[in-house]
């Protein structure tokens, strides 16, 4: 199967890391019924130029590049299995919870333990005062995409949903999407990499009192 528009971000500490991406970012909403954009991030600095034409970029027929945009990796946390995943950046905070801790086999509903390791990510949320949060859904490339693309949509829903409990969302914007897929943060070709690939990312920009507080 040929993904649609593939992205294989990459993570480091204490690096800068340009991020390039097809296509334009959607603007945050509670919907997801247009086009597939890709995961996005503020940014803290000047993006570098970038030549569209290079050798070794690989873009779809009729895709374009977005904007160059330059993520500050302060830190990169993963447990010893791989269930669950931290990224600090100096603007923003990235969850990303591997399926099988959140919802059993091909389903979208969320099993005894999710709850606690949901409600820990929105203390985190409340704790930065950010009052924008993206909950983005993927799977790994077995199966159909389409089927793929419904999944992981429907796990970031359910992951919005106990989100909503959890806090005081009145003040809160969710962006939801469901990537099928789609910008794998692992190998495909193992099942080990498909687990990491079979997830679900929160992420969220630090509000103005964490910022201050990492100035100080």
């Amino acid at each position: 199967m040929t993904p649609h528009t593939p992205h294989r971000p990459a993570a480091a500490v204490g690096l800068a890391l340009v991020v390039l991406v097809s296509g334009v970012l959607a603007a945050p909403a509670y919907a997801d019924d247009g086009p597939s954009a890709p995961p996005g991030s503020t940014t803290s600095q000047p993006p570098p130029e970038v030549d569209a034409n290079a050798p070794g970029l690989k873009l779809a027929d009729g895709a374009t590049l977005a904007d160059a945009r330059v993520l500050d990796i302060k830190s990169v946390v993963e447990d010893l299995g791989g269930e669950e995943r931290r990224e600090d950046t100096n603007t923003d905070i990235k969850f990303a919870l591997q399926a099988e801790v959140l919802f059993p086999k091909d389903s979208s509903k969320l099993n005894a333990e999710a709850n606690s390791r949901i409600k820990a990510i929105a203390e985190e949320i409340e704790a930065s005062g950010a009052t924008k949060v993206r909950v983005f859904g993927f799977t790994d490339n077995l199966g159909s995409y389409e089927h793929g693309k419904k999944l992981s949509k429907f796990r970031a829903d359910a992951v919005h949903r106990q989100l909503m409990k959890d806090l005081d969302s009145s003040a809160i914007t969710f962006e939801i999407r469901g990537y099928s897929e789609d910008y794998p943060i692992a190998d495909n070709g193992t099942e080990e990499g498909r687990r990491k690939n079979r997830r679900v990312e929160v992420s969220f920009p630090r509000g103005e009192a964490s910022q201050s507080g990492n100035q100080s």
